[in-house]
């Protein structure tokens, strides 16, 4: 009885990877064009590079052609963010100081996030929200826990997609760009 129980249990296994394989190739088979590919990838690359159209007597407001709907929104050229809510109303806005790699201009979804880490120039943040990669450097908003130089042994051949923010607005980033939310990159 024991050995027929054995087989039984290897045979429902088996059925279940085989099953549960078949499921992942029709559910990859079936992800639209454009959103394929790496988490964190460009789900709709931006339909131009150049700059996105400015208020010049409001430096601050938020640029036309960032997209719609609740999103953040980071121009790449003013070191600067937008969380934009319901009705595209922005919440806040705020200057960022961003690392040596900067993500291409398009739309991302955040995909992790950090309370508390060492960031790669080894300094302690929290907040973190990752949202892309780029050549295998992680591209993402944090805040650094101390005002404290960076570590300066790490050379200049260290690749940083680290976008730094004011500990309250880190704070406020944290509470905005959950899971899933949208973030656009802007020139």
């Amino acid at each position: 009885m024991a050995r027929s129980s054995s087989g039984l249990v290897a045979g429902l296994t088996a059925a279940a990877l085989a099953t549960v394989g078949f499921l992942a190739y029709r559910a990859q088979a079936t992800v639209p064009h454009g959103l394929g590919g790496r988490p964190g990838a460009s789900a709709t690359p931006a339909a131009s590079a150049s700059k996105a159209p400015r208020d010049k007597r409001h430096p601050t407001a938020l640029p036309g052609g960032s997209g719609t709907g609740e999103r953040v929104v980071y121009s790449v050229d003013d070191d600067r963010v937008w969380l934009v809510g319901a009705g595209n109303r922005v919440e806040n806005t705020f200057r960022v100081s961003p690392g040596n790699v900067d993500p291409p201009p398009g739309t991302y979804v955040v995909t992790s996030r950090s309370k508390a880490i060492t960031g790669t120039d080894g300094l302690p943040v929290e907040h973190v929200v990752r949202f892309t990669s780029v050549n295998g450097v992680v591209i993402g908003f944090s805040a650094a826990v101390e005002e404290s130089p960076p570590d300066t042994d790490l050379g200049t051949a260290v690749k940083t997609g680290g976008i730094r923010e004011t500990r309250p607005d880190g704070e406020a980033m944290w509470m905005f760009a959950t899971i899933g939310q949208k973030v656009v990159v802007i020139r």
